[in-house]
């Protein structure tokens, strides 16, 4: 099999494009698409269809990427350490992340001030996307993890909390109990479709009467801080605003759930230099997450 026509092949199947990963691996257009023609006529099998958009891996091929992908990225690593004059790491990066997690752009701003050499490619998404089929190296991912064929390193425990903004109880009083809400307008966080929303209001479940239900969070705040209704919110978006006055808790006594944040890998894989890099800065700065996650009903010892 010939090594260069297989690295080929993965490089496609990961951009999901003949043209994508020509123009951004330096390949001339004719020259990918005759070497993945001859590996398939070597391997008397079809490798990648046509789609509308580009390409994408048979079932052949898909089986083919799962166990050549950790080969090539070894390959990779060696070619990078021989070639490399200095301590620099180069590369390229593939991350997935959730679409309105805002505060985490700053550490990959961070990251890459510190590794310029790495070149970064994001796919933000709601969706759990499959790492190795969609070539991701590392995903940010919330919540619990179930999955047994990943490595997911937790970061931190987040609070969720209701937050409005003050010119929403104009003559009025904050709510003071959870039933308070239903005097007021609520908008909730939610990614299906006719779903009713739930909040977890201490140990209560509470049927959220929610007239705006949306999956961005960014646009949950910014309804907030115009003042349209109470909603839900990670305290890492809501903290910088409840400090400034824009925001204020409400029902700050009654404890919405932690959450938790975690980066994912796929285990039993070569782990690249560049995500390496990328996974120990991510541990060793976690702390700008939790210094914008800080609000007044704290207690001192919850983000330490």
């Amino acid at each position: 099999m010939d090594l260069n026509a297989l690295k080929m092949f993965v490089l496609t199947a990961r951009c999901g494009s003949l043209s994508a990963a020509a123009r951004e691996n330096n390949i001339p257009l004719p020259t990918l698409s005759r070497r993945i023609a001859e590996l398939e006529h070597e391997l008397d099998v079809v490798l990648l269809e046509r789609t509308v958009k580009g390409c994408r891996a048979t079932e052949a091929g898909k089986k083919l990427l799962v166990q050549a992908s950790s080969a090539i990225d070894t390959l990779n690593d060696a070619e990078q350490f021989l070639t490399t004059a200095d301590s620099r790491i180069t590369g390229r990066l593939r991350l997935t992340m959730p679409q309105s997690l805002e505060p985490w752009w700053e550490i990959i701003r961070q990251f890459q001030r510190i590794y310029p050499g790495i070149a970064i490619n994001v796919y933000t998404t709601e969706r759990r996307v499959d790492l190795v089929s969609e070539g991701i190296d590392v995903a940010l991912r919330v919540g619990s993890i179930s999955d047994d064929d990943v490595v997911a390193s937790h970061l931190m425990d987040f609070r969720h909390i209701l937050v409005a903004s003050p010119a929403l109880f104009q003559g009025s009083e904050p709510p003071k109990e959870p039933s308070d809400l239903m005097k007021y307008p609520c908008a909730a966080w939610g990614s299906v479709i006719g779903a009713r929303p739930v909040w977890m209001l201490g140990e209560h479940t509470y049927d959220v009467p929610a007239t705006f239900i949306v999956n961005d969070y960014l646009h949950l705040r910014s309804g907030a801080l115009a003042g349209d209704y109470i909603t839900e919110l990670p305290a890492f978006f809501a903290a910088e605003y409840i400090n400034s006055g824009k925001l204020i808790e409400v029902l700050p006594q009654t404890r919405l759930p932690y959450s938790s944040l975690h980066l994912v890998y796929k285990k039993h894989r070569h782990v690249s230099t560049a995500a390496r890099a990328y996974i120990e800065f991510c541990k060793a700065n976690v702390h700008i997450l939790k210094e914008k996650s800080r609000v007044p009903s704290d207690d001192e010892s919850m983000y330490p």
